[in-house]
């Protein structure tokens, strides 16, 4: 079983949002901008958390922003992200109004020779 096989199946119990970008990506249409994004290294994924209680998956509310740091996925509020802009590098992106937004970043380790030289990585590391 490959995982388009897993993930076309499982996309039943996803709310609808989940459900529509799983069915979507089977769509000629956005096969072919998959193979044109390709062309820039970029690719197509699927904004969402997970509960945290019960871990199914929720999609990503419109005000928060996914962020790696220390190598652990967390989200928090995009205007608690507005003012530490110089620290993190943006890695995925939504278009949203008419714009792109980003919706998820990696938080980076700079210095004054080396800025998004290296991932932020955990204490001890």
């Amino acid at each position: 079983m490959t995982i388009a096989n897993v993930s076309q199946g499982s996309a039943f119990g996803l709310p609808k949002t989940l459900r529509t970008a799983q069915e979507a990506i089977e769509l000629p249409e956005v096969q072919a901008m998959l193979r044109s994004l390709s062309e820039y290294q970029l690719d197509i994924f699927m904004p969402h958390m997970h509960d945290q209680r019960t871990g199914e998956l929720q999609s990503l509310p419109d005000d928060l922003t996914q962020v790696e740091s220390g190598l652990a996925v967390s989200f928090k509020l995009r205007e608690e992200l507005v003012n530490q802009a110089e620290s993190f590098v943006p890695v995925g992106w939504l278009w949203r109004a008419g714009g792109s937004k980003p919706v998820a970043v990696c938080e980076m380790a700079s210095s004054d020779t080396e800025h998004f030289g290296k991932h932020k990585m955990r204490h001890g590391d």
